[in-house]
């Protein structure tokens, strides 16, 4: 199931869930966006090693940013994921919220 069990496989998301599609490569403006991806319990808490949950992130956000996302970007590697994994999120909308607070903030001081 993984991630398109909540988001489903076009990334539109279900119900309350987020829409990815879009919108997804806006988190890889800030470090705290880029954190949130990999410490959402879904991403964090997943079966998928670190390698495995690396490569879907990145084609996650190849595949759903479209406009959203600065090109080229940085793509997430193991060892990164593996540390960023360790500290899931508990309060995840508000941390999103937060998130996208900032981010909005900044795109307004350019």
């Amino acid at each position: 199931m993984n991630c398109q069990g909540c988001h489903t496989p076009d990334g539109s998301g279900a119900g309350s869930v987020p829409r990815m599609k879009g919108h997804v490569g806006i988190f890889l403006q800030s470090q705290e966006g880029r954190e949130y991806l990999v410490r959402v319990p879904g991403s964090a808490t997943s079966a998928l090693n670190d390698e495995r949950l690396a490569a879907v992130l990145n084609w996650i956000l190849t595949e759903f940013s479209g406009d959203s996302m600065n090109s080229p970007f940085k793509a997430f590697s193991a060892e990164e994921v593996g540390r960023l994994r360790q500290s899931p999120l508990k309060e995840v909308e508000q941390y999103r919220l937060k998130v996208l607070r900032d981010l909005s903030s900044m795109s307004m001081n350019e």
